[in-house]
């Protein structure tokens, strides 16, 4: 993730719209960041990451007491506040 994003707020704009604590947003944001660091870049440089395989990954993270449903309501929610920020968007 860019500087451009003030985690504090990232993490309050998730448990907001979420029941996840800080503490758990900040866990799958951390394993989210792993997972896309260690993605392979295609011919074009550019990163696809398979939503089902991250929540997977996410999921295998030892120490994590988050269901499946609460990672992907996560995952969805910070996608929501990176386009709202105009930082991401989907590649259809």
């Amino acid at each position: 993730m860019s500087e451009e994003i003030n985690m504090q707020e990232l993490v309050q704009f998730i448990a907001g719209k979420t029941k996840a604590t800080p503490g758990s947003i900040e866990q799958v944001l951390k394993h989210e960041q792993t997972f896309i660091n260690n993605a392979q870049e295609d011919k074009n440089g550019e990163v696809n990451i398979d939503s089902d395989e991250l929540v997977d990954y996410i999921l295998s993270r030892p120490g994590l007491k988050l269901d499946e449903l609460t990672v992907e309501t996560i995952l969805d929610v910070e996608m929501e506040y990176l386009m709202d920020k105009g930082i991401a968007g989907y590649i259809d």
